[in-house]
């Protein structure tokens, strides 16, 4: 049978985690910088623990203000210490409840950064490794983010999305941009289909393009993302597609 992982950022202020986390396998949880504080940490942990569902970081800017979307120029130790930081901060809220994190999914425009920068896509793998080299790295499919994680060891998830549209690049289309988010079920159930079934999807301007779809992220501050997640765990299932963590 066909396994592949659905996941979803959560623990961002958008009251419903709850709601979401029957239909997923992996949260990625806010750790306070760009969004979500201790107590938001504590209840995603809690709420993904009841769920048996994998429990990931989500580190992003320390910029509340624009929801970690807005690049930021940092040193190479910056980068590094933003993304460990974060690791500490989740882990020890974890702690607490006895669970344990599993991978690390960057946020908003660190994790686009990454995907077209080597260095920092390095430098983000190299906090994650020294952290925990037992921790799965999620990343854009067929960007740096993947090839520098291997490069030192670590294991990846290559990540596709079911509420974003892509560059002929194999980018995501940038927030900015017309059309970068899918809004309508059935065109993302169609991009879902294709990404699974076909390992491609089709660039706004029509171009086929290949990628590796090991999990599959919804984003939890969707109007509409829990139909979204109810919707495409339906869909999978119904095509004996079990959904489980990497």
């Amino acid at each position: 049978m066909m396994q592949i992982d659905l996941n979803c950022d959560m623990g961002e202020g958008m009251n419903n985690d709850a709601a979401l986390m029957p239909f997923v396998s992996s949260a990625n949880i806010a750790c306070g910088y760009h969004a979500g504080n201790d107590e938001s940490m504590h209840r995603t942990i809690a709420c993904a623990l009841t769920y048996n569902v994998a429990i990931g970081a989500h580190p992003g800017f320390a910029d509340k203000e624009n929801f970690g979307r807005t690049e930021q120029q940092l040193t190479d130790n910056g980068y590094y210490d933003l993304v460990a930081a974060q690791l500490f901060k989740l882990k020890k809220v974890a702690a607490r409840l006895g669970a344990a994190l599993h991978h690390v999914k960057p946020h908003g425009a660190l994790y686009n950064m990454a995907a077209k920068d080597n260095e920092l896509a390095a430098i983000i793998a190299s906090a994650v490794y020294d952290f925990d080299p037992s921790l799965v790295l999620y990343g854009l499919s067929g960007s740096y983010s993947i090839t520098a994680a291997k490069k030192i060891g670590l294991r990846t998830a290559s990540e596709v999305f079911a509420d974003r549209t892509y560059t002929d690049e194999g980018n995501l289309t940038p927030r900015n941009l017309p059309n970068a988010l899918i809004d309508d079920i059935d065109k993302s159930l169609e991009q879902v289909v294709m990404m699974t079934g076909e390992q491609k999807l089709i660039s706004l301007n029509g171009i086929i393009v290949p990628i590796t779809a090991e999990t599959i992220c919804i984003h939890g501050d969707g109007t509409i993302a829990v139909i979204f997640a109810k919707a495409i765990n339906h869909f999978l299932k119904e095509n004996n597609i079990e959904i489980r963590t990497i």
